[in-house]
């Protein structure tokens, strides 16, 4: 059901995004941003390239500076099998719709010159273009595959671990399901990781203003 759910998220992102408060515009911001999440597995910290990728920063300091990843956790972990310590993992709000910004239009590596190198951010995304929300992910080693290139739009890179790489490849190594559909076959962790916070840890934060419906639901019976 998880798997199946995960699958079903992107539809039902795409047709409730007019209902969901919109993506933040990209605001002036130092060149590079850090913030670090705290995990279940131990730190990460991480450095936002604004100055290439402004409106994927953006997007992703809102839900930063809501509080949105508070609660959420990493649940992928996508392992080459040809090199099981390469890949990448997973991580973010999954599939609840509630905490969900606006859909983000894509900065494509073609545009942002950000590739795909090991310890790189990515903004995950549904098949059309300008669909991501608040799903990302991060590289254990070149994924040059994710770039852009003639035919294939790729995805949007906007940033790189600086500290706590040692964290994600722990990730990476999670066991995983070996059931699944799709992309996710095989993927998904037994036991996802939590993000207990995400903090800035440069420039003002600015909270988006928006209704924080995860919360207002904690406690009520569905």
């Amino acid at each position: 059901m998880r798997v199946r759910a995960l699958l079903l998220i992107g539809a039902f992102a795409l047709a409730t995004a007019a209902k969901a408060p919109p993506a933040p515009t990209p605001a002036r911001e130092p060149a590079t941003v850090r913030v670090r999440l705290v995990t279940g597995a131990g730190p990460i910290v991480i450095a936002l390239d604004a100055r290439h990728a402004p409106a994927t920063v953006a997007n992703f300091l809102a839900y930063v500076d809501d509080g949105r990843f508070e609660g959420t956790s990493f649940y992928r972990a996508t392992r080459r099998k040809t090199a099981p310590k390469t890949g990448f993992v997973q991580g973010g709000i999954g599939t609840d719709a509630h905490r969900m910004l606006g859909l983000v239009p894509l900065e494509p590596t073609s545009q942002t010159g950000i590739k795909h190198l090991d310890g790189v951010l990515s903004m995950a995304r549904y098949d059309r273009t300008d669909s991501a929300t608040g799903n990302f992910s991060i590289m254990v080693g070149p994924n040059p595959s994710l770039d852009a290139r003639p035919g294939f739009v790729g995805y949007a890179a906007f940033g790189r671990v600086i500290a706590g790489m040692d964290v994600v490849k722990r990730m990476l190594a999670e066991p995983t399901s070996p059931g699944g559909e799709g992309a996710f076959k095989g993927q998904l962790m037994v036991k996802p990781i939590p993000i207990l916070r995400a903090e800035r840890l440069d420039g003002v934060a600015k909270p988006t203003g928006a209704p924080k419906v995860w919360q207002m639901l904690k406690g009520v019976k569905r």
